[in-house]
């Protein structure tokens, strides 16, 4: 199956068109700044059939955590890392 690329640009379009979530799967690639992007807009990623921490309970803290460290420092944060950050200390919470 092929895959599905998308750029900062097409986040900023779906944005725009008003989608609130995109379904993540093995089958579609953000580029980093998609995935700023999206974080920035609060475009929610949902991945299908796996568990991720934007996909439980505590998806709204995520989003606003992943949101608010990206306006504040920019394109300086890389995104895998700060997944793992948000994530790590979460199940530290609990």
């Amino acid at each position: 199956m092929p895959k599905t690329f998308y750029t900062e640009r097409e986040i900023i379009d779906l944005a725009n068109r008003g989608v609130t979530s995109l379904e993540i799967d093995d089958d579609v690639v953000l580029t980093d700044l998609a995935r700023d992007e999206a974080l920035k807009r609060g475009l929610r990623l949902v991945r299908a059939g796996g568990a991720h921490p934007e996909d439980g309970d505590d998806a709204e803290l995520v989003h606003r955590v992943k949101a608010a460290v990206i306006a504040r420092l920019g394109d300086q944060v890389d995104a895998s890392l700060l997944d793992s950050v948000v994530t790590r200390v979460l199940k530290g919470l609990k």
